[in-house]
């Protein structure tokens, strides 16, 4: 039987590859931290549904391979807003 713990794991990751978000965007959805995404997502789910996890995987190595796009994305809308 599933406990509350694996329940949101699936929820998260279902989240995560329907929405095709990040790990951060999931947590500010669901109201907890990046840390118990990332945990639920990557070690919980593995065990739980390894075939979710596997399409978790990819997206989340999506974000990974973009992050610096969006941070420099972020940083350049913070200095032109500074200017203005």
């Amino acid at each position: 039987m599933k406990g509350a713990v694996e329940e949101r794991a699936i929820e998260l990751g279902e989240y995560i590859l329907e929405n095709k978000t990040t790990v951060r965007a999931a947590a500010k959805k669901f109201h907890i931290s990046k840390s118990t995404v990332h945990k639920d997502v990557s070690d919980r789910l593995q065990t739980v549904n390894p075939q979710l996890y596997r399409e978790v995987r990819r997206i989340l190595e999506i974000n990974k391979a973009q992050r610096h796009i969006r941070g420099g994305i972020a940083t350049r809308e913070k200095y032109r807003h500074d200017e203005e």
